[in-house]
């Protein structure tokens, strides 16, 4: 590893080591994808990484390739002491809300964890059901915390294979594409060929005003 990458990565494990010194043994980063898309579910990942784990590119998964991505994901797991993935799909978006259902796809992936973390940090969300484990919320945690960014990685390659699926059953839609980002082809598709029951009425309607 090059150093300016080993001097990154111990940056963005600060804050985590400043809870480690506070007497914290376990740390779980949660982060979520989708939750602007018009289409498919919002993905929500809760990931305990080890203290000295230091994974070459980790980053928020915004700012990684595709590609990239699939090949962290796959090193994150391997290295997780436990992970946890919650899924809402569009349908109880549209009942909840998008906010509702992310925090609802954050219990179930800390549920999911076979390991109970002392602290959770978390990207933005706050009054939040964590199970009584206590958390903090930090703005754009994905770009400032290693675990928050590790959990990002594993939200956002759950969910595009997800879209990939879909792109499959529905190809005329370009899901594999925009991953049911409300681009410029998809908002054109869907005027062309209509609704599928993956998108979320509550986000369409706004958007192409129908």
């Amino acid at each position: 590893m090059k150093e300016k990458e080993e001097e990154r990565l111990k940056a963005l494990k600060e804050i985590e080591e400043n809870l480690y010194e506070q007497g914290c043994n376990s740390i779980c980063g949660i982060d979520e994808a989708g939750r602007g898309p018009l289409a498919g579910p919002v993905v929500v990942a809760a990931v305990i990484m080890p203290r000295n784990s230091m994974i070459e590119g980790v980053n928020d998964s915004k700012k990684v390739s595709e590609k990239k991505r699939e090949i962290l994901y796959e090193q994150i797991l391997q290295e997780a002491i436990s992970y946890g993935v919650g899924i809402i799909d569009q349908k109880e978006i549209d009942n909840i809300n998008i906010l509702n259902a992310t925090k609802k796809g954050l219990t179930i992936a800390v549920q999911s964890l076979t390991v109970r973390p002392d602290r959770i940090i978390v990207d933005a969300l706050e009054h939040i059901d964590t199970c009584h484990i206590p958390y903090t919320s930090i703005i754009k945690g994905d770009a400032k915390c290693y675990s928050i960014a590790a959990a990002s990685i594993i939200a956002k390659v759950t969910r595009d294979r997800i879209m990939r699926q879909w792109d499959e059953i529905y190809p005329q839609y370009g899901f594999a594409k925009h991953k049911g980002y409300g681009t410029k082809a998809h908002i054109e598709a869907i005027k062309e060929y209509g609704l599928t029951p993956i998108h979320r009425l509550s986000f369409v309607k706004n958007i192409i005003g129908e």
